[in-house]
């Protein structure tokens, strides 16, 4: 049996990890795999609801380490602490992480120092900006891992343009790790919940109007800058020929008002939506415009073209094969990406073929 603890922080992680949990729940592989989900509290969502746990199939958390918000030093030290005492109790045979949070960075190190192998999902990403801390914690995570399961052959390739070694799965080490394509774990979780998220949303797609593109902004770099906010609401407001449907965070409407900037009537503004909402309005809008590295994908995923208000994205593939456009924070540029947005003719396989929890126990289990 091949012990598995998992380490989740917010809750995009818990919709990715359900993947993987609902996989290992399965009749023929019940005897081979099991998994501790470990909650580090990284992030209180009061949306995360027994309702939540319900409808989305995922599995609450075995251990709830409650650590709150704070700094990103005071944060990780406090999950590193927590972690290295729960691992040094459960002894797990693997240590499992996603993304690139500090609970990402928490889990590897705290497992990278008690000499517990690290798997890392969704390794191998790259935004070159080592200014965000998402870079940070992705990049060092990688460097600390022995199974590295990439979304996209464009990671692939960045590991090897970094010098990274490579092993096999069986005698893999943090030394000379596993790396390979195994499929975006988002993408299988689409297909999963696409049929339940119209359903589930009827009522607000019949209370927006029948064409709309759908915005969020929510990355610091665009809500903590007052010239890259000023500029991209100055854009988004001369669009007028298709009515926008904003999702927005509290803190974001709040930045907003403190700044005294505020979106034209043909923006409508809702409260934050659910995982299952956020599919629909990606399935009924007409494209999408956002700095949010998992919408860029899931755009994708729904076959709809989308700007990037990003000077950089991690998901460089989109943007090569000309379903996303990095149009920054500068007015102009937006408003020339709204002019020449179009659908491309093709859409190519680069998210894998929908197993990708398959592929990752199988290679971790190797030759059990």
């Amino acid at each position: 049996m091949l012990e598995v603890l998992t380490v989740v922080g917010a809750r995009p992680q818990f919709v990715k990890a359900a993947v993987l949990s609902r996989f290992v729940q399965r009749s023929e592989w019940r005897d081979r795999v099991h998994e501790t989900l470990v909650h580090t509290g990284q992030h209180y969502d009061e949306n995360m609801s027994e309702v939540f746990f319900r409808e989305m199939e995922i599995p609450k958390p075995d251990v709830n380490l409650s650590t709150g918000s704070g700094t990103h030093g005071k944060m990780t030290g406090q999950m590193l602490e927590k972690l290295e005492a729960l691992m040094l109790e459960r002894r797990p045979d693997v240590v499992l992480v996603y993304g690139d949070t500090n609970s990402t960075l928490a889990g590897a190190l705290a497992a990278s120092k008690l000499h517990i192998p690290v798997a890392h999902v969704e390794a191998g990403l790259r935004s070159h900006m080592m200014a965000m801390p998402e870079e940070q914690n992705r990049k060092l995570t990688d460097h600390l891992s022995t199974w590295l399961f990439c979304p996209t052959q464009t990671a692939v390739e960045n590991l090897a343009r970094e010098g990274k070694p490579v092993g096999n799965a069986v005698s893999a080490t943090a030394d000379l790790p596993w790396v390979g394509n195994v499929g975006d774990i988002m993408f299988e979780a689409s297909f999963h919940y696409r049929p339940q998220a119209l359903a589930r949303a009827e009522s607000l797609l019949n209370s927006l109007p029948s064409q709309f593109f759908l915005l969020t902004i929510h990355r610091a770099e665009n809500t903590d800058d007052p010239a890259r906010l000023a500029a991209i609401v100055q854009a988004i407001n001369a669009q007028t020929e298709t009515p926008a449907v904003f999702p927005i965070h509290p803190r974001t409407r709040k930045i907003l008002a403190e700044r005294g900037l505020s979106f034209a009537p043909h923006v409508h503004l809702l409260d934050p939506v659910g995982y299952f909402e956020m599919l629909a309005l990606e399935q009924r809008c007409e494209f999408v415009v956002t700095d949010s590295g998992g919408v860029q994908k899931e755009a994708y995923f729904f076959g709809k073209p989308c700007l990037t208000l990003r000077d950089s994205t991690e998901w460089v593939e989109l943007v090569d094969s000309g379903w996303n456009t990095l149009v920054g924070a500068d007015a102009a540029t937006i408003a020339a990406g709204f002019s020449n947005l179009k659908t491309p003719s093709e859409a190519p396989n680069l998210y894998g073929s929908g197993d990708t929890a398959y592929q990752i126990c199988q290679t971790l289990l190797g030759g059990r």
